[in-house]
């Protein structure tokens, strides 16, 4: 019983300190090759997540915008290229609350999707809700898989 109120490190002495000292040796190369900056600039190039799906009749495409105001989202569609863009706008320390560390991604963000064959512009529609954008693009006719007929001889 005594023994489990001491420190699991007294219990133990040497183990969890060669295990930290390892950690520390398998990060060492992967801090010393991605500068925090970096990282940063990783993440601002991949926002917002998106899935792309595809059927017969349409794209699909949706993106995981999650605390983004929708009035702060733009989609547009020009030269067979989908634009995600917009600013996720940034929490601000209150009064009496300081922040110790923020992971979060704040800022603009562009988003550029390329989109194979024709597609129906006037047709394409985006809607907004619970922080998942959806956009259908429907695809053009010539871009529609076609049945063709097997002949019996």
């Amino acid at each position: 019983m005594l023994g489990s109120m001491v420190p699991i490190r007294r219990r133990f002495p040497g183990t969890f300190s060669r295990l930290e000292n390892e950690m520390e040796r398998f990060w060492d190369p992967v801090d010393r090759l991605f500068k925090p900056e970096e990282w940063e600039f990783f993440n601002q190039q991949a926002f917002p997540w998106v899935n792309i799906a595809e059927s017969d009749d349409v794209f699909e495409v949706t993106a995981e915008l999650p605390g983004v105001n929708p009035k702060d989202v733009k989609v547009e569609f020009q030269n067979g290229v989908l634009w995600i863009s917009g600013e996720k706008k940034e929490e601000k320390e209150k009064k009496g609350r300081a922040f110790h560390k923020m992971e979060r991604y704040y800022g603009t963000f562009n988003r550029r999707i390329d989109l194979p064959g024709m597609i129906k512009e006037p047709d394409i529609a985006a809607e907004f809700e619970n922080g998942i954008l959806k956009v259908v693009v429907p695809k053009s006719e010539e871009l529609k898989p076609k049945q063709i007929k097997v002949k019996v001889h």
